[in-house]
């Protein structure tokens, strides 16, 4: 059943329970620890966020909260792991929203599906930088595609297959009718690493990644999607520079879920918590250092985000690795 459908379905069942009923089963949760388990290896922003968020949980709650990590296989990993679990809102799952969406173009044989999980909320992870190494004489998006066209080989670093990054390089190529090839990672680290010591060109990915490059001056942001960063205010945006591409103006987040068959009650109450974690200071002081001025949605807005934009997503993907699961 589609996650929109669902959802009116379960505000129907709420509308006949009655207050006292929610209020026992949210009053109930918690009353021992709660697990996270994160798609991604240990260090990356998925695990600060997940970390972050942990935190404050925590302390709203009374109740410890464990990190799992659990990387692999783009989130399906740690995605199978929260499918099987108990849906009593003890487990969590803190992956992108490719885990849900692009993970059915990309991944062979997966062994979840979309109607498996319920959203709880959306955590926007700010821009993703294009960054060109120290060696590569560029500061604006022009000045790389003048770069790109006149090299024998160009590499870009990406953080997986499929992943935003890649998709990006994907559409620098098929608008400037350039040969970017990308590079894939497991994580981010790496690919950084080979930036600064220019065995490749450039890379893309969070702008906590990329920032001891940048502060080290070996490397230089010369294009961010959707909007302008408030760390890097004078990087203009791919948009405006000309590239038009969609996928230049799709938001790029890391999704909280649980197996669906949680509580509505417990749903909305984790909810709450990460949003009102998001308003903390402790928090908007973290996300600040990350450049990201945008706090977690509710469950309405991140619902509304997932089937607005996963749909393109999943026909970019497709597009760009038509062969990923044959």
């Amino acid at each position: 059943m589609a996650w929109s459908r669902r959802l009116l379905l379960s505000g129907a069942l709420c509308s006949l329970a009655s207050p006292k009923v929610l209020y026992a089963i949210a009053g109930a949760w918690p009353d021992r620890p709660i697990k996270i388990i994160v798609g991604f290896p240990a260090g990356g922003q998925a695990d600060v966020y997940a970390r972050m968020y942990a935190e404050f949980i925590a302390l709203e709650t009374g109740v410890p909260v464990v990190i799992e990590n659990k990387a692999g296989a783009l989130g399906s990993i740690a995605a199978t792991e929260v499918k099987l679990a108990r849906p009593d809102g003890y487990t969590l799952l803190f992956s992108t929203s490719g885990a849900f969406s692009v993970n059915r173009v990309l991944v062979k044989d997966l062994s979840y599906a979309e109607s498996d999980f319920e959203l709880v909320a959306a955590m926007p992870t700010g821009g993703l930088p294009l960054v060109v190494s120290k060696g590569v004489a560029a500061k604006e998006l022009s000045e790389f595609v003048k770069f790109a066209r006149a090299a024998d080989r160009v590499t870009l670093g990406t953080f997986g297959v499929g992943s935003p990054a890649h998709l990006m390089i994907l559409a620098m190529n098929e608008q400037f009718n350039l040969s970017i090839e990308p590079a894939h990672y497991r994580g981010e680290g790496p690919m950084w690493n080979d930036v600064a010591s220019q065995n490749i060109d450039g890379g893309i990915g969070s702008i906590l990644g990329a920032r001891p490059v940048l502060e080290a001056g070996k490397g230089t942001a010369v294009a961010v999607p959707r909007k302008r960063l408030i760390s890097l205010p004078e990087v203009k945006t791919f948009a405006e520079q000309g590239a038009d591409a969609p996928l230049f103006e799709l938001m790029t987040y890391f999704c909280c879920a649980v197996p669906t068959g949680t509580p509505t009650a417990v749903v909305e109450r984790l909810s709450d918590l990460i949003v009102r974690a998001g308003a903390s200071a402790k928090v908007r002081t973290v996300l600040a250092t990350f450049g990201i001025d945008e706090g977690p949605m509710s469950i309405e807005a991140t619902r509304e985000l997932y089937a607005r934009e996963s749909p393109v997503w999943v026909d970019l993907a497709q597009r760009a690795v038509p062969s990923r699961k044959n």
